[in-house]
């Protein structure tokens, strides 16, 4: 079995509980020894409370428990050696996001004090602890989506490309998320609506016909029907400078094609 370590200290608590790092870190190598496990590497969090959430990101705010996570995320690891749960939570919130974070790289506890512990175990706070993790996971989708929701209102109130389809005429530009005319393409937005005025009374499906024997295709290299004409027709206002994501519309950093 391929296992790590993981030895955490606080300011006040090794001298309240004895668990000194060098205590933990011998034990648990005397644990290894005895079992037969081979103890890749030792983690460890010094003057660190066991109960130190990172709000925000929701996550366990210590420098050793995160290098621990890393380390998991491309070793092929059994499980994590501790003295103590303790070591590694003080706090039922911070024991539902250990066990999520071990859970998602497949590796389990060993507790030289609770030699029956596993986090796959079932016990009445199974329930509670996994209905946590998902009522969090949901948290953490809707958190970034709203982050992501206010920066693409802000950039679309500034007239900034904020995300999605890019219509006919233009490309992002790579590196920059904004938005630049490609010349071919922009030539048969004008197509469009020059037929348009000449043509006043051709259907969609005429317009469309004749971008066809002219040669011009959709950006995905396709030909016209009425449905992509009407797109384009409908985008009056965009293809003049104006931006427009969802309610929002103001004056666009993009250059005009009409």
């Amino acid at each position: 079995m391929k296992v790590i370590g993981y030895i955490r200290v606080s300011t006040q608590g090794q001298a309240r509980d004895g668990y000194s790092l060098a205590y933990q870190e011998d034990e648990i190598k005397a644990y290894c020894k005895a079992q037969g496990y081979t103890l890749l590497r030792m983690f460890k969090d010094k003057g660190i409370s066991g109960a130190k959430v990172d709000e925000k990101a929701l996550e366990v705010d210590r420098m050793g428990f995160q290098e621990m996570l890393e380390y998991l995320s491309h070793q092929d690891v059994n499980y994590v050696v501790t003295l103590n749960t303790s070591r590694l939570w003080r706090s039922d919130i911070v024991k539902v996001l250990v066990h999520r974070e071990l859970k998602k790289y497949g590796v389990d506890i060993r507790s030289i004090e609770q030699p029956q512990y596993s986090i796959h175990k079932k016990d009445p706070s199974d329930f509670l602890i996994n209905g946590l993790m998902e009522l969090l996971d949901q948290y953490q989708r809707l958190e970034i989506s709203l982050k992501l929701g206010r920066g693409r209102n802000k950039k679309a109130q500034q007239g900034g490309y904020a995300g999605g389809n890019v219509a006919l005429g233009y490309k992002v530009e790579k590196g920059r998320k904004s938005l630049v005319i490609d010349d071919r393409q922009a030539k048969t937005v004008q197509r469009v609506f020059d037929l348009k005025e000449q043509y006043p009374s051709w259907s969609l499906t005429k317009i469309a016909e004749r971008l066809n024997e002219e040669g011009h295709r959709t950006k995905q290299g396709k030909l016209f029907s009425k449905v992509q004409v009407k797109r384009i027709l409908d985008r009056r206002h965009f293809y003049s400078g104006k931006y427009q994501y969802g309610d929002i519309i103001a004056n666009g950093k993009h250059q005009a094609i009409l």
